[in-house]
């Protein structure tokens, strides 16, 4: 896996997903619990979606 999300898209993916999570952990509805996903690939720098679709935010991974 090649990393392809970089900078301020992984700060947002990251700050989303813990959001989303708490939401979910204080009383928020149970979809709430998709803040997994953001954080997972804010985390590990790698979006399934962008690979499908060839896309990047990681400065050294541009198409």
């Amino acid at each position: 896996m090649k990393t392809n999300v970089g900078g301020i898209d992984k700060i947002v993916r990251i700050v989303i997903g813990i959001a989303l999570i708490a939401w979910a952990l204080f009383g928020g509805p149970v979809w709430a619990w998709i803040g997994v996903i953001p954080l997972a690939t804010g985390l590990m720098g790698w979006c399934p979606a962008y690979g499908l679709f060839g896309m990047s935010t990681c400065p050294l991974q541009k198409k």
